[in-house]
This record gives structure tokens, C-alpha cells and sequence, in this order.
């Protein structure tokens, strides 16, 4: 990186701190710190909203997934626009009309107090974790550009999110998030149009697609009925509509956005531009993956894309083995990349027996390259145990780092930082809300004055950075980290969905049961995610399910049980 990528990095992150801390000083009670007045217009809540969801796991993994499993992953985002029209129709006129600052005050409300402390513990767990991946995410790429310790990175960009977030509150994460999705698209529009311009001159958009699709890459839809397969269009619109409905209608750092509303209408505008972009805004991100898939397929690509994974191999007694595969994958990018000129002139000859026959050569050797791949990460975990022999994550930053100009690795490097931020700053803003709104002053006794519950709320956002810092140094790569976050999601979102079904659709059933159904459920979702009885996003619809069952089945058994009996 050069000074003008770090003038650019630099000046953007500071721009965005300094910004938020200016344009929101002085809160004078909870309503301004924790839903900012109630002053947000549609297209604040919607792009605070969408900010607050693509985090710089985003735009990290998501090309690296398309990368390496092509566009399927999209059909995860099919459930997303019906459970915003859901929200919009069932949740935000109870939210608003209730007038309550957190979720949880509502299932007080309705059950009793230990419901809602269980819930709110059950969301402050998940969105903890979360928390800490947000901010581990970003320091894996600033590590792999600086050769800085991850902890010193966390550390880092940890402080400067909390800078803001307690400054300011809800507000302070608002208009700083407008910012942020002006550098995020900007600099992903940019980069994709580099890619395509970084193509062979006789390779035009069109020829692209056609070449990511000869290696299965634009798969979009899968219809089978595979409960193990992690995305299919029935997972995307059971067990994605279900983990949406529970994250945009019960995840605090999501109500807290569109609660901080002018009126119904604006939160219910600003869900429905989410619904109407996400989709788009994540086939887009895909379709940069792909690209980059494309890129590679005419430029050397390295073995294993995480640098410390192949320095650490290399200082290693197996060092001359993964030269071999080295070796093996230098041959293999040669094959490759005459298997893609006979394809594409096969194309332009429109030969249809040659194009299906250059595409099986393709495939042939993109299966090579997939098994040399695994052995090389075979090989590092023996090597290197405690280094991260997985990719998928560092395949976007290593395009951007060794083939992007100048001033533009700033600006991407500026993207993800930025999301990483954004999303960081929803999550400490809903973790400090909750623990001082939920826990605190709901447990605490006595009167206490509205300025007392902001100190409070800033206190509790500030622990919450400290802890997420913590949990982010002590992260590791999952397969994919936007997976991980999602899986961890998946664990609690149906339980705690099922819980606000309960809430507001089935009157009879009474707190003691909805809290033993709870606890339960959520001992039953995690042993089912350990031991693999379903693909993750499954276990959203399974636990929202089970607890609506075992709470209807424990009110019914205790009416029976307190019903007199029959006289004569």
C-alpha cells in the first residue's frame, strides 16, 4: 500500500468517527440516545437497516464464496422480502404502538417478567458473538496487509467503533451509516468494473457469464428437497423467511433501527427499500466473486490465498511438499487457461459438440485444481495447526491487494472497514440498550433520574465493546465466516421468534409455559446443531416450531391439571 491508499483509508475512518461524534453530541434522556429522538426518515431506517446487516463479512466472504460455489448462496436471501412485508404489517404497528424502547418490553408485557429477561439473555449471548466476528473479520485483512498481530487490529478498530456508538447512540450509528453504504457501493461498483476491464480484450461481460457458467458457478437455483444442503430454494424461503422475521422482528440491533422511526410509515418504508435491495445488493456481490472466479481463470492465482497459511507452510519441514503442489498448481493454471481459450473459441464458432466438449475439459480440471487445493490445506494444518488453512475469506482482499491501483486498494480496504463499523456499532447500540433497559433498570430499585439511564446505557455499551474486542480475540475462522455469523444466528433467532409468535398470536398460552418451552427448546436446537440433524438455517423454523408446540402442549396439560373436577 502506498500513502495514498492510506490517505485514503485514514481520511475515510476518521471522516466517519469524527462525523458521528459532531452530528449527535448531547443526548438528554433514552429517547434521544436510544431511538435518536424518533426523528429517522424511511431512507435513514432503510439504509441504517441494510447497513447494520452487511457487515464487513459481507464483503469479505461473500465473493470468496462465489468463488468457490458459485451464486448459489443467494437463494439464503429469498425469505428476506415476505418477512419484511411480515414485519411491517404484524410487528412495527405493535412496536410503535406499545411505545417500548427494546423488543423484550413487549413479552413483559404479555408473559411476565422472567420471559423477558430470557430472551433478552438469549439475544445478548448470540449478538455478543456476532459482535466479536464483526470486528475479528476486518483485522484478518489489515493483518494480512501489515503483518500486525490480530489482537493490536482488534484492539483498533474495536476502540474506534466505540468512540461514536457511546458518544451518540442510536443516531450516531444512523447517520454514520448513511456514509458508510456510499463508500460500500461506490468502491464495490468501482471494483467490479476494474475486474472486468482486468479481462482478455476478447472477453466481453457476456462471454464471462458463459465461462463462470461452464464451472457451475451460476447455479442460482436448487429445487431439490435436500434437507442437508445448506442453500436451496426451500431453505431460502422456510428457513431464510424464518431467520429474517426473527432478526429484523426480535434482534434489538435491527428494532432499534426502524423503532428510531418518525412515525409507523417511515419504518415501514424504510423495511420495504431493504426488502426491494438486499436481493439485488447481494447478487451483486456474488456476481463480483464470480468475476473475480473469471480473472483467475487467465491470471496465476496462489495455491492457498491466506499468506500466513503459505509462509508458515513453506518454514515448515513440509516445505518441499507444498512445493510440489505448488508445482502441480503452476501446471494445472497453464491447462486451465488453454482449456478456457478452447471453450471460448468454441463459443464464437458456435460448435455445440466442441463447447460441451471444452466444458467437460473444464470441469475435468477445475476438480484437479479443487483436490490439489484440499491437500495443500491438509498439508498447513499438519504444518501449522494454530494458522487458518481455509481461504475463502482472503480471496477478494488478495485481488485487491495485488492487482487493483493505487488509491483504489484504500478505497476497498475504506469499504470493508466501513461495514465492519456500521454493523458493529447496530450491535453495541442494541447490547448496551438491552442490558441497561431489560436487566438493569428493569431489576434495579428504586427512582432514578432519565439522565442516570444514559450514563447507564453508555457504560453498558462501552462493557459490551470490551467484551466483543475480547471474543474477537479469541475468534478463528469457521468454513466461512458469513456462515459462522449466520449459524450462530440460526441457533437462537427461532426460539426467540417462536416466543414472540406465542406473544402475539396465541392468547391461552401463559408465561410459565412459554419460559419452560424456551429453555428446552434452545437445549434441543443446540444439541440438533452439534450433532448435524439439519442443514443450519433449518434450525430457525425447527426451534420456532418446537417451543410454539411444547408451550401450547404445557399450558394445555396445566389447564387440565387446574380444571376442578366434575361434580355428581
Amino acid at each position: 500500500m502506498g500513502a495514498l491508499d492510506w490517505s485514503i483509508l485514514a481520511g475515510t475512518l476518521l471522516f466517519i468517527v469524527a462525523y458521528g461524534v459532531w452530528k449527535t453530541r448531547g443526548s438528554k434522556n433514552v429517547n434521544d440516545y436510544v431511538l435518536g429522538g424518533n426523528e429517522a426518515k424511511w431512507w435513514t431506517v432503510g439504509l441504517s437497516v441494510m447497513a447494520t446487516q452487511a457487515s464487513a463479512i459481507t464483503f469479505l466472504s461473500t465473493p470468496g464464496q462465489a468463488f468457490h460455489d458459485g451464486m448459489g448462496f443467494v437463494q439464503f436471501y429469498f425469505g428476506l422480502p415476505l418477512a419484511m412485508i411480515i414485519v411491517c404489517i404484524v410487528f412495527v404497528p405493535i412496536y410503535h404502538r406499545l411505545k417500548v424502547f427494546t423488543a423484550y418490553e413487549l413479552l413483559e408485557q404479555r408473559f411476565d417478567l422472567k420471559t423477558r429477561t430470557l430472551a433478552a439473555f438469549l439475544f445478548l449471548i448470540q449478538r455478543g458473538l456476532a459482535a466479536g466476528i464483526t470486528i475479528y473479520a476486518p483485522s484478518i485483512i489489515l493483518s494480512a496487509v501489515l503483518g500486525w498481530h490480530l489482537h493490536t487490529l482488534n484492539i483498533i478498530i474495536g476502540v474506534l467503533v466505540i468512540i461514536y456508538t457511546v458518544s451518540g447512540g442510536t443516531r450516531a450509528v444512523s447517520v454514520t451509516q448513511k456514509q458508510q453504504m456510499f463508500v460500500i457501493m461506490t468502491g464495490m461498483f468501482i471494483a467490479f468494473f476494474f475486474i472486468l476491464g482486468y479481462l482478455p480484450a476478447d472477453i466481453t461481460f457476456s462471454k464471462a457469464l458463459k465461462i463462470a457458467g461452464a464451472s457451475d458457478k451460476l447455479n442460482i437455483l436448487d429445487f431439490s428437497f435436500n434437507t442437508q444442503s445448506r442453500y436451496t430454494f426451500w431453505s431460502g424461503i422456510t428457513g431464510g423467511l424464518f431467520l429474517a422475521l426473527a432478526y429484523f422482528g426480535t434482534d434489538q440491533s435491527q428494532v432499534q433501527r426502524y423503532l428510531s422511526g418518525k412515525s409507523v410509515r417511515e419504518s415501514q418504508l424504510g423495511l420495504i427499500f431493504n426488502g426491494l435491495l438486499k436481493i439485488p445488493m447481494q447478487f451483486f456481490i456474488l456476481l463480483v466473486g464470480v468475476m473475480v472466479f473469471v480473472f483467475y481463470q487467465y491470471n496465476p492465482s496462489p495455491l492457498n490465498f491466506n499468506p500466513a497459511a503459505t509462509n508458515a507452510i513453506l518454514a515448515s519441514p513440509y516445505g518441499n511438499d507444498y512445493k510440489l503442489l505448488e508445482k502441480g498448481h503452476e501446471d494445472l493454471e497453464v491447462a486451465k487457461k488453454m482449456a478456457q481459450n478452447k471453450y471460448s473459441a468454441a463459443l464464437e464458432l458456435k460448435e455445440y459438440a466442441a463447447t460441451i466438449e471444452a466444458k467437460k475439459g473444464i470441469i475435468e480440471i477445475n476438480n484437479r485444481e479443487r483436490s490439489n487445493r484440499e491437500a495443500a490445506q491438509t498439508l498447513i494444518r499438519k504444518a501449522a495447526p494454530n494458522v487458518e488453512a481455509n481461504d475463502k475469506d482472503y480471496v477478494f482482499i488478495h485481488f485487491i491487494l495485488n492487482y487493483l491501483p493505487k488509491g483504489l486498494i484504500g478505497l476497498l480496504l475504506a469499504v470493508i472497514l466501513s461495514a465492519a463499523m456500521s454493523s458493529t456499532a447496530s450491535e453495541l447500540n442494541a447490547l448496551g440498550t438491552i442490558t441497561a433497559l431489560d436487566l438493569y433498570k428493569r431489576n434495579k430499585k428504586g427512582e432514578f433520574t432519565a439522565k442516570h439511564y444514559v450514563v447507564a446505557s453508555k457504560l453498558f455499551t462501552l462493557l459490551w465493546g470490551v467484551i466483543a474486542i475480547f471474543v474477537a480475540n479469541i475468534a478463528d475462522l469457521f468454513d466461512n465466516l458469513i456462515q459462522l455469523v449466520n449459524i450462530i444466528g440460526s441457533i437462537f433467532y427461532g426460539n426467540v421468534l417462536g416466543i414472540f409468535l406465542l406473544a402475539f398470536f396465541f392468547k391461552y398460552v401463559k408465561g410459565n409455559a412459554v419460559f419452560i418451552a424456551a429453555i428446552i427448546t434452545q437445549i434441543i436446537v443446540i444439541v440438533g446443531w452439534k450433532y448435524d440433524w439439519m442443514s443450519y438455517l433449518w434450525l430457525n423454523v425447527f426451534g420456532c416450531g418446537l417451543v410454539i408446540l411444547l408451550a401450547s402442549l404445557f399450558e394445555g396439560f396445566d389447564r387440565m391439571l387446574k380444571r376442578p373436577p366434575i361434580q355428581g
